[in-house]
């Protein structure tokens, strides 16, 4: 029964819209904070208490939808999904059902376009607690608004998938409706994964569940294709079913048989109206949404002369699009290339060295500009630049005072810098009859010799010129 086979694969992400307070009550949304301190009989599931919608979190719902090129239904249905579970307090989750906010969408990526099937609001369980010697229920983030984003099952390789969130993530955090912090719950996705031979009916589905990382939802993909090949390969049968990934074993567990839809037993929220659209609303809203990143990404390619790769890399987080661009005020347009190398090599490598975020970096954009401008004009060498820059991240201080400072402005002077040329000639004899037959390579002897005796300092477009010159 060997043979190809094809992945299916269908995504559902849940997205934290931010809110400063939760979907149906003013209790605020916090993370980190003490269990139960920010609940309320709304959100704790008190006996005659009732919702009432948060404007704010439609607002941005909406915004969501549009940025995904979804069409937003006129009037939707908010519905009580039944389960029994410990960290849901009322017994039933209020989310949408067969009448969502926003359906038949598109994303945009390098892997292809995705198509959205639906958009719904939905309200965020609590968590359970799990410490020795007993478990707890924490019902604090009961009540967080989100949207539930869920694509068509035609996503066809784990790539794609990676390449459908990183766009997603960007759009959601562009457009003001989620800071999409993995770390702390702001986006999960299950992933919807089955397999089939080419041209078959889709195969049985098999959802892998909260999954906190990209490298997560890629590395259960790639299992699950391979232990449902194996499987039928084996003649085996597989199950609709709920499996958890297990990042230390590198491999899916079964969670539970999955439940049907109707095992949910859905029906209209009595406690809440539906949702009524307005085209004035939608309009306001449509009117302020801001340059998404595929635009953006678009931009800095034909604007800026960037490669897709370098661009790519920027509008993928909206905070570094930002302070690239920033630089670019300093800096000048004509920079945007070495602008895109620096930020990419230098602040990127200290961001991931220390594990902050962009926002938090103790370099700004425009010290940064002030670093570039100092190479550009030959006052300071890449070189020297790096070091300049390891110093403003320690102390924040600016590029041009620490340049001062510290005594390492580039020395162009011709006099100078001829001097260490001629001790470098007189003391490799070899490179200078290597570069007399012709070897170009043999001048890198000569450069680091010179580069080395100046301590750097030494200006090596000069270097270059004046070692021509004399050995001609």
């Amino acid at each position: 029964m060997s043979g190809t086979w094809e992945l299916v694969i269908g995504l559902e992400t849940h997205v934290q819209l931010a809110t400063r307070s939760k979907l149906f009550c003013p209790c605020p949304v916090l993370f980190g904070s003490e269990a139960n301190t920010s609940i309320c009989p709304v959100c704790s599931g008190q006996p005659g208490s009732l919702p009432v919608l948060n404007r704010r979190a439609i607002e941005l719902a909406f915004r969501g939808g549009l940025a995904l090129e979804c069409r937003l239904v006129e009037r939707s249905i908010f519905a009580r999904k039944n389960y029994f579970y410990p960290d849901l307090p009322k017994g039933y989750q209020i989310s949408q059902y067969d009448r969502p906010f926003a359906e038949d969408g598109t994303l945009k990526t390098d892997e292809g376009p995705v198509r959205i099937e639906r958009v719904h609001l939905e309200e965020d369980a609590g968590k359970l607690v799990h410490e020795a010697g007993f478990s707890g229920v924490d019902l604090g983030r009961a009540g967080t608004p989100l949207i539930e984003i869920v694509t068509r099952p035609e996503i066809v390789s784990p790539e794609q998938a990676i390449a459908y969130l990183t766009r997603l993530k960007a759009t959601m955090q562009y457009c003001g409706v989620s800071n999409c912090d993995m770390e702390k719950g702001e986006l999960r996705c299950d992933a919807n994964v089955s397999i089939r031979r080419p041209g078959d009916p889709l195969g049985t589905k098999v959802e892998v569940k909260n999954l906190n990382s990209f490298k997560a939802v890629k590395d259960s993909i790639v299992y699950e294709f391979s232990r449902q090949r194996r499987a039928l390969e084996a003649n085996e049968k597989l199950f609709q079913e709920t499996r958890l990934w297990d990042t230390d074993a590198g491999r899916t567990r079964t969670m539970r048989v999955k439940e049907a839809e109707h095992d949910y037993r859905y029906f209209p929220d009595p406690d809440l109206v539906p949702l009524e659209a307005t085209e004035k609303w939608l309009y306001s809203i449509r009117a302020n949404l801001p340059e998404l990143p595929g635009a953006r990404r678009d931009r800095f390619m034909s604007k800026l002369g960037l490669t897709a790769y370098d661009a790519d890399v920027l509008v993928a987080e909206k905070p570094l699009a930002d302070y690239f661009e920033e630089v670019l005020v300093g800096a000048g347009k004509e920079s945007a290339k070495t602008a895109s190398n620096w930020i990419q090599s230098e602040l990127l490598g200290k961001l991931n060295e220390t594990g902050i975020s962009v926002d938090e970096s103790p370099v700004t954009a425009a010290q940064t500009a002030e670093l570039l401008g100092l190479v550009a004009s030959g006052r300071i060498s890449g070189k020297i630049a790096k070091e300049v820059f390891t110093k403003m991240w320690d102390c924040g201080r600016s590029p041009a005072a620490l340049v001062s400072e510290l005594g390492l402005a580039q020395v162009s002077d011709k006099g100078q810098v001829g001097v260490w040329v001629d001790q470098a000639i007189a003391e490799n004899p070899k490179a200078v009859e290597d570069m007399k037959a012709g070897n170009g390579k043999a001048i890198g002897a000569l450069v680091g010799s010179v580069m080395k005796k100046s301590k750097g300092k030494a200006n090596p477009g000069l270097v270059n010129q004046l070692i021509q010159e004399k050995i001609a």
